[in-house]
């Protein structure tokens, strides 16, 4: 009769290859059931990571298509609710890259409903903050809805900021994945709201029709002038009135004509009010041709502003792209062309501290803290929104900003349970190690370390359960995965009450998820389990909050 009650009614028996009885769970992409996260967090997910390079079990194709179908769901279930949350993402800088964000705005603007449509479209400078971006939206809600009045004006409405701003916009960015201005403003019929918007707006489609020694009398149209100017100087004799015009005028890189980019003189220009995204984009190129130097005066520059925590949230400096940047700049060559430099050390150890500066601060818990990280092989696979990062190795990274910050810690990796693993479950080759990483290693040896250990199948139970097997006390497991886990014998949210039972701690869990799929071990029934998105730049101060520790608000510029 024991056995009878213990095989069906027991969920510790239930491995999750099955479905916990009375939970509502879902099979995932690995074949294990795990519980499906709710629209909104499906939203978030993909706002922050999108669904470039797909995971190791679902193609790009199929990922996206799924995060849409998220998106059509949430869109419909709070239209504004879903402006409002793609629009705060955005404008927190938040998210590594800005198109998911572009893409959901644009299917807001395409939806049925007049008022939500309007809703969209009245946010757009919020999210389109930069003409890269506004292009982009074009191109997405292209593809979705015509171009009726709504839409048209909707658009129209970005060109009416204030003129001197417009014209830096219109000079530095052009053109961008084959639209121009001249595109957007046939298509949108934008009105100019006065004589310099509409000098501006004549000059995006027409161009200017002579440019002359003498700077235009217009404090408005003169950066547009000086552009032109540049455009005509001869490269041997020139360079010393390039730097001129880049002073006087706040030149961007993008308006100076290519033949003048490997002049040093140029760049130590540029650099002087180059904006700090800007700065970490061109590193290597500043190195290349000398500005960036072993204690040269650039140099100093470059390691105070990358040193300033206060000017890299400002600039909305996401982490991933600091952590791409260093990785590239440390191993002096660029992913691709030729472009190579001598890595300066000042500039790689300013960028390793501002990976972990472009988070939220967060206040140290006082938790105790068991990190498991999924470093299986299907985390080997994808991409972590768009950028050449593996989930395994954001894993890493992303449990550093963790270790530098707690002082109570242990730190596990899922292996294949043999050999140097220190904790076996019950099969499937599936383990734990602990790892050997600390808050004083690089990021580069932190990511080396989970690259080479003998992988197994994903079991997301089994920090819960070498916690309880040793009986370690943990106040908060993290567990960063893609939650593709099938391999345990028991499911991760039993074991944690399990533990909870067991050792009389009210754990919690928090799980970093690297995918933007629908899954998530965490269940959703359950206030001391929690999804968060990885690499949101607000994970630590949303981690802490959920423990119990609020964390303050960013200050942004406009």
């Amino acid at each position: 009769m024991q056995n009878y009650l213990t095989n069906v009614l027991d969920p510790s028996t239930v491995p999750q290859s099955e479905a916990l009885p009375d939970k509502n769970q879902v099979k995932n992409s690995a074949g294990g059931f795990v519980f499906a996260v709710d629209n909104w967090t499906r939203l978030n997910r993909f706002l922050i990571l999108g669904s470039c390079g797909g995971s190791y079990y679902a193609s790009e194709r199929d990922l996206t298509k799924t995060n849409v179908d998220g998106l059509r769901k949430a869109l419909a279930e709070d239209g504004v609710r879903f402006v409002n949350t793609v629009v705060e993402i955005s404008h927190a800088g938040r998210a590594p890259k800005n198109d998911p964000a572009l893409f959901a705005l644009a299917m807001a603007a395409a939806d049925k409903r007049p008022d939500i449509s309007s809703y969209a479209l009245a946010k757009l400078q919020d999210v389109a903050r930069i003409p890269t971006h506004l292009f982009a939206f074009c191109e997405f809600v292209q593809a979705m809805r015509g171009w009726g009045r709504g839409l048209r004006n909707g658009v129209a409405a970005w060109y009416t900021q204030p003129a001197d701003k417009l014209a830096y916009q219109l000079a530095k960015y052009q053109s961008r994945n084959g639209w121009a201005h001249r595109d957007v403003l046939r298509l949108a019929h934008a009105n100019p709201k006065g004589p310099d918007h509409k000098a501006l707006l004549h000059w995006a489609v027409k161009g200017w029709e002579s440019v002359g020694d003498t700077p235009h009398e217009n404090p408005v149209l003169a950066p547009i002038w000086a552009f032109e100017r540049a455009k005509s100087l001869d490269v041997q004799t020139g360079a010393k009135e390039m730097v001129r015009l880049i002073a006087d005028f706040n030149l961007p890189r993008e308006c100076v004509p290519t033949e003048f980019l490997n002049d040093i003189t140029v760049w130590d220009a540029l650099l002087q009010k180059m904006p700090v995204t800007a700065m970490v984009r061109n590193l290597g190129k500043m190195t290349s041709i000398g500005l960036i130097a072993p204690n040269s005066a650039a140099t100093k520059m470059v390691g105070e502003r990358l040193a300033d925590a206060n000017l890299l949230r400002k600039a909305r400096l996401h982490p991933i792209s600091v952590l791409m940047a260093q990785s590239i700049y440390k191993q002096g060559h660029g992913m691709k062309g030729s472009l190579t430099w001598s890595p300066v050390p000042r500039v790689v150890n300013g960028l390793e501290k501002a990976f972990y500066d472009c988070f939220t601060n967060a206040p140290v818990t006082g938790k105790r803290f068991y990190l498991g990280l999924d470093v299986s092989g299907s985390m080997a696979s994808g991409n972590v929104a768009g950028t050449p990062l593996t989930p395994r190795n954001a894993s890493a990274a992303l449990a550093m900003v963790t270790m530098r910050t707690e002082q109570d810690y242990y730190i596990a990796g899922f292996t294949n349970g043999s050999g140097q693993s220190q904790w076996s479950s019950r099969g499937y080759g599936s383990g734990l190690t602990q790892l050997p990483l600390s808050p004083s290693m690089s990021l580069t040896d932190a990511v080396n370390t989970v690259s080479d250990l003998p992988f197994g199948g994903t079991d997301c139970a089994l920090p819960m359960l070498d916690a309880l097997a040793k009986k370690m006390p943990v106040d908060v497991f993290v567990v960063y995965t893609d939650s593709e886990t099938w391999a345990g014998n028991v499911h991760p949210n039993i074991a944690l009450q399990n533990y909870r039972n067991k050792m009389g701690i009210n754990a919690k869990l928090i799980v970093v998820g690297l995918v933007a799929n629908e899954f998530s071990i965490a269940d959703p029934t359950d206030a001391g389990m929690l999804d968060v998105v990885g690499f949101d730049a607000a994970v630590p101060q949303v981690m802490s909050e959920f423990i119990g520790v609020p964390a303050p608000t960013p200050e942004l510029e406009d």
